[in-house]
């Protein structure tokens, strides 16, 4: 489908235009081991505001996964920051590191960059394992955490043990990096608990070959160096109040990880599961987890830019 008539282009357009009618605009930050971060960012940064940090999961860039937390969240008072992570959108790195410690190193680089020097924080699903390692990585910076549907706790023994709908990396590779219709397909049905009950072949193409076809073997690379050696007990501890929200019925990280997660964190952190829901709880429940986003951080003082109560 030519771009002029696609789909998936207009669409994108569209998410553009409302973050940009929010009240954000889009920046990128030049790192200097020649890394790009992109980013989306208040026009007029307020102090008195509590900034927020989120972080996307794999899939689309993060204006698609977050557009309908905009209006809710700047009305219960945040400033908010949506990065494309690395190998997403905009972002993009020219060494081998694939790690979320480097990712986590980037975005803390563009929040420093941007003058943010402590602030909230979400991450969902790959964006929650990259959330996880920079409460970890930065505990002055990062004052509260939302894990949503992030499998931070597997181990790679997992996938052979018949935790997961597959059984090895190929598979899983196969799934979350969709090259074809039917596993685009697949995907979808596995993320939503009430997938679209149609969903023609020309669509998924178009979705394809816009938003899947970039940097697939650095994201094929991401995937093994999220999964390749490991094991719960490297995983480290992090410090901060965690909220930890889960899919009922999530497919592509069982509910079993949030259990996991919930026990390794223990007394800091308190586990929400949301029912009628699968791995695409973001996407499936937008309202109902933006309450609970906004309950959590404005359960107590949070702090602005500059490390003041507000």
């Amino acid at each position: 489908m030519p771009r002029c008539l696609s789909f998936t282009v207009a669409r994108d357009r569209c998410y553009r235009r409302a973050f940009l009618s929010a009240g954000l605009r889009p920046s990128s930050t030049a790192l200097a081991d020649g890394a790009t971060v992109h980013c989306w960012v208040p026009a007029r940064p307020d102090p008195s505001r509590p900034p927020l940090l989120l972080l996307h999961g794999f899939g689309a860039t993060a204006i698609w996964q977050w557009s309908a937390y905009l209006r809710p969240l700047l009305r219960a008072g945040f400033d908010l920051y949506v990065p494309d992570l690395l190998f997403f959108g905009a972002s993009k790195a020219l060494g081998p590191d694939r790690s979320e410690s480097y990712q986590a190193s980037c975005i803390a680089a563009a929040m420093e960059a941007a003058g943010v020097r402590r602030f909230g924080l979400m991450g969902v699903s790959y964006g929650g394992f990259v959330a996880y390692r920079m409460a970890a990585m930065y505990p002055a910076a990062v004052e509260r955490v939302v894990l949503c549907c992030a499998g931070v706790c597997l181990e790679e023994r997992d996938l052979a043990s018949g935790l997961f709908v597959v059984s090895d990396m190929g598979e899983a590779i196969e799934i979350l990096l969709p090259q074809r219709p039917e596993k685009l397909r697949q995907l979808v049905r596995l993320s939503f608990v009430r997938p679209p009950p149609v969903m023609p072949s020309c669509f998924l193409w178009d979705y394809i070959q816009v938003m899947c076809t970039n940097y697939v073997r650095e994201k094929t690379e991401l995937i093994h160096a999220l999964i390749n050696d490991r094991k719960l007990s490297d995983l480290p501890m992090i410090t901060q109040p965690t909220l930890i929200i889960w899919g009922e019925q999530d497919q592509i990280f069982p509910l079993e990880l949030g259990y996991r997660l919930k026990r390794h964190l223990g007394d800091n952190a308190r586990l929400v599961v949301i029912s009628n829901a699968g791995h695409a709880v973001n996407l499936e429940k937008s309202k109902e987890l933006c309450r609970h986003i906004i309950a959590f951080f404005l359960d107590s003082p949070l702090k602005n830019h500059n490390g003041q109560m507000v």
